[in-house]
């Protein structure tokens, strides 16, 4: 193996213990539900869930669990349920 790439490689082991170096912009995911698949988007800060609770209510347990899965790779404005009362 070459040398540059096996420092390419520590590099990305090492970016990889660092999620804090990430910040999504946007993306789309398809998540699977208890009762259903669900499209579930993110971008310029704003949540999207094709799911009827989410419609209603702008969050929803799919949002929720991404933004824990996400964590700190997402701005603080995506985080939108920790601390919010009734969320």
């Amino acid at each position: 193996m070459q040398s540059s790439l096996i420092g390419k490689i520590e590099k990305a082991k090492r970016y990889a213990l660092e999620p804090e170096r990430i910040a999504f912009n946007r993306f789309e995911a398809t998540f699977r539900g208890e009762h259903n698949d669900y499209a579930v988007s993110y971008e310029q800060g704003q949540w999207r869930c094709s799911c009827t609770f989410f419609v209603t209510r702008e969050i929803c347990s799919h949002t929720m669990a991404l933004e824990k899965i996400m964590g700190e790779m997402l701005p603080q404005l995506a985080l939108a349920a920790e601390g919010v009362p009734g969320r």
